[in-house]
């Protein structure tokens, strides 16, 4: 059996105090017992996250033996003189970011990123629009049941283009291998992403707003042989504006011992 963890973590906010503490973060992400974790806004070296690399932190504490951070933005997001660009993917770790990561306890035989297509044009660091670059982060993971490909990212508020982006992501991972699962954020309620993907849904239950979740927006969706061992939990941490979603699977053989 693998746990699977999904949280759009809103750059470590509590929603109890609105303060940012990544231990608090780190913490929280602990207490899920997650496997293989995947993480949207993550801020790294951002003012409004006291400066802090919030997924080192997470790494840290967990102790997990893989992991990646993929920025989507490059530079200071907010506050005085912010001027962020679309990050290309390979910065340095001490510029500031933010983006998604996506750690595994287990080991990773392959790692690679993807940079989704923006609804707005970027002309080098300038920005025609408001809608932000996304991207998705995908890894082969050898869990002990098996490789599974887990694919993280984090798509756009905009309702039309993050069924774009979808169906886009859906076309470009035909030929990545299966089993494979899709974590995050996307931004579109379901039951649509699984109607757009034609993938199962692991995830039933609403994860969307943390307080009172009305609507399923953090997905697990899966497609090959990978199955749930049973229903899917949107947990409320106290940290971020969403409930973070926990699915235990297995892969293949580890369906039927």
């Amino acid at each position: 059996m693998t746990r699977l963890v999904t949280f759009n973590v809103q750059h470590g906010r509590s929603q109890h105090d609105g303060r940012v503490d990544p231990a608090r973060l780190a913490d929280a992400v602990v207490g899920l017992g997650g496997d293989v974790v995947a993480l949207q806004e993550v801020d790294r070296w951002q003012p409004r996250s006291l400066g802090s690399d919030l997924a080192h932190a997470v790494v840290e504490a967990t102790g997990v033996v893989e992991h990646r951070y993929l920025p989507a933005l490059a530079g200071l997001v907010s506050g005085p003189g912010a001027a962020p660009r679309r990050a290309r993917g390979d910065e340095p770790p001490h510029v500031p970011a933010y983006g998604i990561a996506l750690l595994s306890r287990h080991p990773v035989r392959e790692w690679w990123r993807v940079r989704l297509p923006v609804a707005t044009p970027w002309l080098g660091p300038v920005h025609l629009g408001p809608d932000e670059p996304r991207v998705a982060l995908a890894a082969v993971v050898e869990t002990p049941d098996g490789p599974l490909t887990v694919v993280a990212t984090h798509l756009s508020s905009w309702r039309r283009w993050n069924r774009v982006q979808l169906r886009w992501l859906a076309r470009h991972l035909r030929a990545a291998p299966r089993p494979l699962v899709l974590l995050g954020d996307l931004n579109v309620p379901a039951p649509e992403p699984a109607r757009i993907t034609g993938w199962r849904p692991l995830v039933h239950v609403p994860t969307f707003p943390r307080h009172r979740p009305r609507t399923t927006i953090d997905h697990v969706l899966a497609d090959g042989d990978v199955e749930a061992t049973g229903p899917a939990r949107a947990v409320d941490t106290g940290v971020s504006d969403h409930r973070a979603v926990v699915v235990d699977v297995a892969v293949g053989g580890g369906l039927h011992p």
